[in-house]
């Protein structure tokens, strides 16, 4: 079973007004507070998180986190060392997308009536999404990528009156043939 973490308003800008985006995956033990202990961490270094996927493993012993932070790049290390000598901590490393891929994922509801239905629909395929409900006066698309493509997506879909959206944090998996 996943657990995500996910906004209901406006998407996370991709530049962050205070410090560099980091994406960070640390495999933990599935116990109870290692969430918690990791948050500290990045809380005492003056590190914001994000975004937050959290997710049981193929082996339901460890769970995989992936970390979006925002913060001072100078800290990052120490943070990565600390986070590492935590306890039920396996592995944690930082990610970007020349060794890793990294995607999200965005429900958008919003209305359109049967004029404005074909031009959504050519947007959420431009995309690459789909439509996974539809009303004669709403619907709900399904859209992934990385974060500008999910930016690029809200903003041409934001000529429709947008209801809600509901967007994932990052997850990511490195490239190749090594674990992430």
């Amino acid at each position: 079973m996943s657990k995500t973490i996910v906004t209901t308003d406006t998407p996370i800008p991709t530049a962050k007004a205070n410090g560099q985006s980091h994406t960070i995956s640390v495999l933990v033990n599935n116990e109870p507070g290692v969430l918690m202990r990791i948050c500290q961490v990045f809380s005492r270094r003056a590190f914001n998180i994000d975004s937050l996927v959290v997710s049981e493993g193929r082996n339901a012993n460890f769970s995989r986190m992936t970390i979006d932070i925002s913060g001072d790049p100078q800290g990052l290390s120490q943070i990565i060392m600390q986070v590492n000598k935590l306890i039920d901590v396996i592995h944690c490393s930082e990610h970007d997308s020349q060794d890793a891929v990294v995607k999200e994922l965005i429900m958008v509801k919003f209305l359109a009536n049967d004029s404005q239905r074909t031009q959504a629909l050519q947007i959420i395929e431009h995309f690459g999404g789909k439509t996974v409900d539809l009303t004669p006066q709403s619907m709900i698309a399904l859209i992934s990528g990385d974060s500008s493509e999910i930016d690029a997506a809200i903003g041409m879909l934001g000529q429709f009156e947008i209801i809600e959206t509901v967007r994932t944090g990052k997850v990511v998996m490195a490239r190749g043939e090594q674990p992430t």
